[in-house]
């Protein structure tokens, strides 16, 4: 939708309200028009484009609820929360299921009862998902349901759910392989904090590039920061400092890229001309920026529908071990990578 909005010039909104033929919405002939051609211009069938009215649809397979238990809701800064929910929830609507949603804060009191008044509820299924990427300690009110459970963003060391992650490695492989292959090889990164396993492995993705493509790996071209602009700022300028400067920062995530694109300005330097930069998470600032920023997608919403998928063929077996599925981080091509 935010593709289509661009092509269209409107906002998100209204290529929802036209594509979802939202009722009560009154818009002009010409925009609903312009969003349709749009959508297929970019390559996107006719089916998608809600041409049945709600009495045509085939009926759901199924009325249930699924239950969907988050441990930070609000503070979300990529939104990586909204996202998984949404596609969970395009993906649930489908079979005429509803998302239940609950935040718990990792409460230890809090959490188990939440678990359980959503099951009293009736659910038929639970996602289970972390804000961070990490490992998980579930409380025993998760194996003691008796239904589907899916984590999402999380894992546990006995495998006994079915799991899903993004891919950091590749991601940062992917992204450090990019600038590579634009003949860069004095490449610096700016990670997040270091105890956060998206920091660590996108590192290894990094460093893994760079092994690959026989570029030895400098310490101080890796600068640790927090996740933020202003830690983007500060490395940036630190990185800059150095007797041989990079020709390319690889910013762990957006956020700090628009730290580094404040710093490269403020010393008079251009973006791609003089220095490249790439990002990761692709939010929305991304497209923004000026100019607009490579950056990788971190595959929430593809990992809230994978979990609904993975409900069909469900069949939870005592002692068995689930493999933790890994979605690609699929880069972006932008405007702030050169020669």
């Amino acid at each position: 939708m935010t593709d289509i909005a661009r092509v269209a010039g409107c906002s998100q909104a209204t290529v929802s309200f036209v594509l979802n033929k939202t009722p009560g919405i009154k818009l002009a002939t010409e925009t609903r028009e312009r969003v349709i051609e749009a959508a297929r211009s970019l390559g996107y069938a006719a089916p998608t484009f809600a041409h049945l009215d709600p009495a045509d649809r085939l009926l759901p397979a199924t009325d249930g609820k699924i239950g969907f238990v988050i441990d930070q809701l609000a503070t979300s800064p990529e939104a990586v929360a909204v996202m998984a929910i949404e596609g969970a929830r395009q993906a649930s609507w489908n079979a005429g299921n509803i998302i239940l949603v609950a935040q718990t804060l990792n409460d230890p009191e809090m959490e188990p009862r939440t678990i359980r008044s959503l099951r009293e509820q009736g659910i038929s299924a639970l996602i289970y998902m972390t804000i961070s990427t990490r490992e998980v300690v579930l409380p025993t009110a998760v194996y003691e349901l008796d239904i589907p459970v899916i984590l999402l963003n999380c894992y546990t060391t006995d495998h006994a759910f079915p799991a899903v992650v993004p891919s950091e490695i590749a991601g940062g492989q992917h992204s450090t392989r990019h600038l590579i292959q634009h003949g860069h090889r004095r490449i610096a990164t700016i990670t997040g904090e270091a105890w956060m396993e998206a920091a660590q492995d996108r590192l290894k993705g990094y460093r893994r590039a760079l092994a690959t493509a026989d570029i030895p790996f400098e310490p101080e071209l890796v600068i640790e920061g927090d996740w933020s602009a202003s830690a983007g700022y500060e490395a940036t300028r630190e990185l800059l400092a150095l007797k041989d400067r990079p020709t390319a920062i690889f910013c762990q995530n957006d956020r700090t890229a628009i730290g580094c694109y404040e710093a490269l300005k403020e010393a008079g330097l251009r973006i791609p001309e003089d220095i490249s930069v790439i990002g990761f998470d692709d939010e929305e600032i991304s497209r923004h920026l000026h100019p607009q920023l490579t950056t990788s997608v971190l595959p929430h919403r593809a990992m809230g529908r994978w979990a609904i998928e993975q409900m069909e063929s469900y069949a939870r077996t005592p002692g068995r071990r689930y493999p933790i599925t890994k979605l690609e981080c699929p880069l972006v091509e932008r405007s702030s990578v050169a020669d």
